[in-house]
Order: structure tokens, then sequence, then C-alpha cells
């Protein structure tokens, strides 16, 4: 058994560009999050049931820290990230993905990847893809603030594919399997950031430096959103 103390993770608020990410805070800043999950992960990719009031959220939400992606006030696009030693949705939801030997890492210096999304209304796909690398630096900032190495995620096969092409080195734990309820062909994958740092200064030392340099946010103004 893990035996591991949790201490309570040390949030982050930055800007990039126009844009601020910060770990969501505020009622409403949380509003903003379920509602963008009902839209994504509910009515567009049928992942969980859809509500009356038209907000998703989980038990996995009381231990883990939402980080949102603004403009002016308004949620672009979001991800979750559940430290170890809490409970992970690879151990359940997700854990028809273990297929194998796999053990899923406990330790401190591990966590989980969850609701990532876009807003599903930006047409922009030029758009789409800088918030989306908005997001996996805000997800990267986190890691260095709580000490995490390695990082679980489980996701569409194909997207798994175009995650590794973009330099993130994620290693399947196992075979693609069909998730009820939508059936989506899925894969749990494994990220080393140290893997990862070790890599990207080797072959794309500009990426490095775009995810290591971050114009922090005061306090104030991350509390606005």
């Amino acid at each position: 058994m893990n035996t591991e103390i949790r201490q309570e993770s040390r949030q982050i608020a930055f800007y990039e560009g126009e844009l601020l990410v910060k770990a969501l805070e505020s009622e409403e800043e949380f509003r903003q999050a379920y509602h963008l999950r009902h839209r994504v992960f509910a009515e567009k990719l049928r992942w969980v049931p859809e509500r009356n009031d038209q907000l998703e959220s989980d038990i996995y939400d009381a231990w883990s820290t939402s980080i949102g992606l603004f403009s002016n006030q308004q949620l672009l696009g979001m991800v979750r990230m559940t430290p170890a030693p809490f409970p992970f949705m690879l151990e359940s939801e997700f854990s028809g993905c273990l297929v194998g030997s796999h053990r899923v890492r406990k330790n401190l210096d591990t966590a989980e990847i969850t609701r990532l999304a876009v807003d599903p209304a930006i047409a922009d796909r030029g758009l789409s893809a800088r918030l989306m690398r908005t997001i996996f630096k805000g997800m990267y900032q986190w890691t260095l603030a709580n000490n995490i190495r390695y990082t679980y995620l489980v996701v569409e096969n194909r997207l798994l594919r175009v995650v590794q092409r973009i330099g993130w080195p994620c290693h399947a734990i196992g075979d693609p399997v069909a998730l009820p309820p939508a059936d989506v062909l899925s894969v749990g994958a494994l990220l080393d950031l140290d893997e990862f740092r070790s890599d990207t200064a080797a072959k794309r030392p500009e990426m490095l430096e775009w995810l290591n340099t971050t114009e922090p946010a005061t306090m104030e103004i991350a509390a606005r959103g």
C-alpha cells in the first residue's frame, strides 16, 4: 500500500499572449468548466450521459485541479489534473485500458490527465490548435510546480498518434479497446516528462524554451479570471 502523503497542490496562473491560464477557483469558473465538459463529453463525444442542467461533473473533481484557458473571462478550454495517491479514472471507468501486466503508478510523482477539452464552437482550426498547445503548456507548468514526472491519460487511439507526432512521447500501456458507452477505440498511455525534456532539448529546444517561459499573472488578476 502506498503510504506517501499528498500535500495540497500548488496552483498556477500565467499569461500566454492575451490568454490567461489558471487553476479554476470561483463558482462561475467551475460552472463554465462543467458546461464545456457537458458540451464535449456528453453532447459531442457521448462518453457520458446528457444531463438536464447541462453540467458534467464527477467525484474526481473533489481531489483534482482543473486548469482553464480564459479570454476576457470566457473559458475556451481546460484540462483536469488528478495527483496520486488519489483514485484515477484509469483504475475504474477506464480500467478496460489496463490490458496486460501494467501496474498503475501511485507515487507522488504521478498524476492523471482527464477532461481535456477545447470549446467545440471554435471553427478556426488554427485557433483551436493554438488553444490546445496552450492547454498543454498549462498542464506542463502544473507538473513542474507539483514535482510530477509521470502522467497518465486515456485518449482515442488516433489522437495518441497525433500527440506523439507533435513531440510528446506518450507510450501505450495496453492495446486499444472500445470503451462504453460510446464504444470509442481508446488507449491508455503514460508520459515520462523527464524523457520528454531530454528528447525535446535535443530535437526541439525552442519548444522546451516556450514551455518553460511564462508571464506570471498577479493573484488579483487570476482571481478575476
